[in-house]
Parts: C-alpha cells; sequence; structure tokens
C-alpha cells in the first residue's frame, strides 16, 4: 500500500515518501507504452490460430517485441498477460542488464503491487467489497478472464522488459538469412514464416548461448542438434544458421507429422515432441486449452508463451512500418560460396587453393570448432566449408587432395638396385601414360550420368547443395513429387544428365 502522510513524523520519512513519489512518477501511465487491446489481425488463421485463450498473450509479446523499449519494464500476472499492472521507465540509462540501482526500484515496484493485489485478495476472501481504490486492480481482472483469476495472484507477479530495440536489431540481421532460410523450409515442405523462429529464440544472434547449453540463431540443445545435424569435437553445425536452418525445418517437419498441428508443433521446439503428446492426450489439438489448463510439470512460463511469442513474432516482423516508423536497414542476403569437403583436409590448404586466409575462413565457417581454426586438426569429409562469394568462380576447381606421406625404411641403395630401378621406370612409362589416357576416356563417357547414395543424416536439401543443383531439380531428375522430400539412407538419387 502507498504510505499514508499523517504517519510520516520525521524529515527521514519524508524524504523516503519524497523518493516514493519521484519513482511512482517514473512509472509509465499512458500512451503507446500500455497494454493495448486493440484487435490485430494475425492472418493464416489455418495455419496459425489465435484462439480467444492466448489472445492476451500474443498481444503481450507484440507489446514486448515492437513497442516497450529496454526502458521499460512491464509488471504483470504471469499466468494472465492481459493483466498489466503498470508499465514502468527505469530510472537512469538502459543498459543490458540492471544496475544494483533499477533493480532495487524495479523491486519496490514489484512489492508495492504484490502488497495491493494481497490486500485485495484478502478482502474478497472475507466477503469484503472492493474498495474504491480496489476499481483498477478490479478492472484489470474482469477484463482479462474474470475477477475469480485474483486468487493467487500476488503469487503471480512477474517483470517483463521491453525487445524493441533488440527485436529491431534483430530484424535488420535476418535479411543475410530470410530468403535462404525460406528456401530451406520450403524444401522440407514446411510453412516458410517458420523462418521468423529464430526472433524467439536468439534475435539472430549467431553466437547465442543459453544458460543450460543451447546455441547458435536455433537454439538447439547438443542432444538434440546430434539428431539432425553434425555435432561433435570438430563441427558444431548449431552455430551454422543456414545448416541450423535444415536441422530446425526437418524437426519441425517430424514434429507436426507425429503432433498434427502447427502451434503444437512450434510449441514442441521448446517442450519437446513427447511433452506435447501428453497435452495433445489431454486437451488434443486446441493450443487454447493446453496453454490455460495444462498442467505439464515442465510446462512453464517459457512452453506455455512459446508459440504466442512466434506469432506475435511475425506479426511485428511482417509489418515493420507498423512498429519501426523510423525504418529497418536490413543487411544484404550473404553472399556465399558452399564447398563440400570430397576429402579431409586442413584449412590452410583450402585458404592457398582460393586465395584467401585461414582467418577469414574461419569467420565464415561458424561451425568450425578451435582445432579446425587453428589448424591442429584437419577439416573432416563432407563438412561444408563457406567461401568468400566468387571464389569458386574465379577457382573452378575443387582443392586437391593432401599428399599422404608414408614413412617407410629403404633398402640400401646398390649400383645394381639403382639399375635395376631406372630400367623399370623407362620400361613402365609408356605402359602408365596408355594406362591413364585409357582410364581418362572411360571416365568421359561415364560423366555425364551421376548418382548420389544417401549417407545417413542427409536431407533432399543437402543432396541437391552437394550436387550443385537446385530442390526441384533432384525432384524432377528422380520422378518425385513436388512436395516429396523422403530419401532413406543408401537410396541412390540422379543428380546429373
Amino acid at each position: 500500500m502507498r504510505p499514508d502522510l499523517t504517519h510520516l513524523r520525521t524529515s527521514a520519512g519524508m524524504l523516503a515518501l519524497l523518493a516514493m513519489l519521484f519513482l511512482a512518477g517514473c512509472a509509465g501511465t499512458g500512451g503507446e507504452r500500455q497494454l493495448t487491446h486493440t484487435h490485430i489481425d494475425y492472418g493464416n488463421a489455418d495455419t496459425f490460430p489465435v484462439p480467444d485463450e492466448i489472445q492476451d498473450n500474443v498481444d503481450f509479446w507484440r507489446h514486448v517485441y515492437g513497442i516497450w523499449s529496454r526502458s521499460d519494464v512491464a509488471i504483470h500476472d504471469s499466468d494472465h498477460l492481459g493483466v498489466v499492472y503498470e508499465v514502468v521507465r527505469l530510472p537512469g540509462p538502459a543498459q543490458a542488464g540492471y544496475s544494483a540501482t533499477q533493480k532495487a526500484w524495479l523491486e519496490t515496484r514489484t512489492r508495492y503491487y504484490t502488497d495491493r493485489v494481497r490486500s485485495l485478495e484478502q478482502r474478497l476472501r472475507s466477503g469484503q467489497k472492493p474498495t474504491s481504490e480496489d476499481k483498477e486492480l478490479v478492472a484489470k481482472f474482469e477484463q482479462s478472464g474474470g475477477l475469480s483469476n485474483i486468487y493467487g495472484a500476488s503469487d503471480r507477479i512477474r517483470s517483463q522488459r521491453g525487445l524493441r530495440e533488440r527485436f529491431k536489431r534483430g530484424l535488420e540481421i535476418s535479411g543475410r538469412y530470410d530468403s535462404i532460410f525460406r528456401e530451406i523450409m520450403r524444401s522440407h515442405g514446411v510453412p516458410e514464416d517458420l523462418a521468423y523462429l529464430p526472433h524467439v529464440e536468439s534475435s539472430f544472434q549467431t553466437n547465442a548461448k543459453s544458460s543450460v547449453g543451447a546455441g547458435g540463431v536455433w537454439q538447439f540443445m547438443p542432444s538434440t542438434g546430434r539428431l539432425y545435424m553434425t555435432v561433435n569435437d570438430s563441427v558444431d553445425e548449431r552455430y551454422d544458421p543456414i545448416l541450423a536452418a535444415d536441422g530446425a525445418a526437418r524437426y519441425l517437419a517430424q514434429a507436426y507429422d507425429k503432433l498434427g498441428s502447427w502451434p503444437l508443433a512450434i510449441t514442441s521446439y521448446n517442450h519437446g515432441q513427447g511433452g506435447m503428446a501428453k497435452a495433445k492426450s489431454q486437451f488434443g489439438n486446441d493450443i487454447g486449452r493446453i496453454v490455460s489448463s495444462y498442467k505439464g510439470q515442465y510446462f512453464g512460463f517459457a512452453s506455455r508463451n512459446f508459440y504466442s511469442e512466434f506469432v506475435a513474432a511475425r506479426e511485428v516482423a511482417s509489418h515493420p512500418t507498423r512498429y519501426f516508423s523510423e525504418g529497418v536497414r536490413y543487411e544484404s542476403p550473404w553472399p556465399h560460396d558452399r564447398l563440400i569437403l570430397a576429402s579431409s583436409m586442413p584449412a590452410d590448404h583450402i585458404a592457398r587453393h582460393y586465395g584467401t586466409s585461414p582467418h577469414v575462413l574461419a569467420d565464415l565457417n561458424m561451425h568450425w570448432r578451435n582445432a579446425l581454426r587453428n589448424g591442429a586438426r584437419n577439416i573432416p569429409v563432407g563438412t561444408t566449408v563457406w567461401l568468400p562469394h566468387g571464389s569458386k568462380k574465379r577457382v573452378a576447381t575443387p582443392p586437391p587432395p593432401v599428399p599422404t606421406m608414408i614413412a617407410r625404411a629403404e633398402p640400401k641403395r646398390t649400383q645394381s638396385t639403382v639399375s635395376r630401378k631406372a630400367v623399370a621406370k623407362v620400361e613402365r612409362k609408356p605402359v602408365a601414360k596408355t594406362a591413364k589416357i585409357a582410364a581418362t576416356k572411360s571416365r568421359q563417357k561415364t560423366a555425364k550420368v551421376r548418382y548420389h547414395t544417401v549417407k545417413p543424416q542427409e536431407t533432399l536439401y543437402r543432396v541437391a547443395i552437394q550436387n550443385g543443383i537446385s530442390v526441384a531439380e533432384l525432384r524432377k531428375l528422380n520422378k518425385m513429387r513436388p512436395n516429396d522430400n523422403h530419401i532413406q539412407v543408401g537410396q541412390r538419387l540422379l543428380v546429373g544428365i
């Protein structure tokens, strides 16, 4: 509760009151920083529906991403996101984290609302009517599900900082990858708007790493990453946005096949397919009822809000002028040449072949671990190597294999031995040359038809990229249906005629 002026008897008390009045004056009380319930058409209701139960949640995250700045903090109910008690403006400069002063100030504001809500709850439990001071709080709950939601609300008070600046920066970075992410999604037969998911996971920060070990733009955990890409002590494809996008598309396609709806498949990206299967067993595909009623052991705040965050991110990202009137400077699509190594070799060998430096390659190839970056270990066969744009046009041939030197003890060289070797060399030379010419002619006859044998973890997209053709061309060569992405390990695919 606010302090009563009649109880202040000392100058210290008066100073404390002035401080609290100043702090209260910093709080947001109007304008666009307040949560508005303006109807927004989130579009594509068949694929990404927004039922009534999560409308407030989506609106809340839309404000977090597109309206509230990092100087704004919303104090709200963690279960009913339509109940926003106050949007406060942080005193002092906005930093990456809270300063000690800002943290103490925010705790004071949060404690103030905790006390107010607890008092209102106690009055209602004892049969008393809400006071005139309670009218604002009562209205918030009545607008967001009913006054009965007040019970337990004092334990559900949470604060959320605005992310407008961070989201805008992510939107700018997304210009590098958006077109290729969409191409990858289409190649796996999933909605291309799933390319917006990194706005929720990482804001397109390529080196993002969570406290629990999830990494990269797409925030794969190591264990899940190993199912959909290469993750080992040499290569960690979670940190390559494009390679990880292919893994994310494969995961989401599989999740949709199992769960039968995109809201559930998207939520499983945070909560797991098994967890969402349990939720579905109770509430079917109704994402609204799942969010409002499912009580799974690990279905906490992050999981309950994950789909709502995605829909909100999709809204803000697809309408940039609506939320960023100052303009968004999208980065240019990332130019790249892709090389798939046919044999193992060190980075400096590749760099010399294409006239660049190992440092440049290390910057381009975020999925290489330190042993590959510093040359301590060869880059494994089949690894993707991103090259500076135009490298393959300038140097048409791939880097040659690195010669393998086999140490052996040679016998003592006598004059007769040298003579015999010299004669044998002269005698073998014409034969070797003839055989080489014959082999070359044989290869030329068969080079027109090329096949690719599918290896473990390979996808249609990867096979196409490795062989320099599009997914559509690969499907056409193999008489596959337009949306068919199914291939099996060991299958021979025609990749060139």
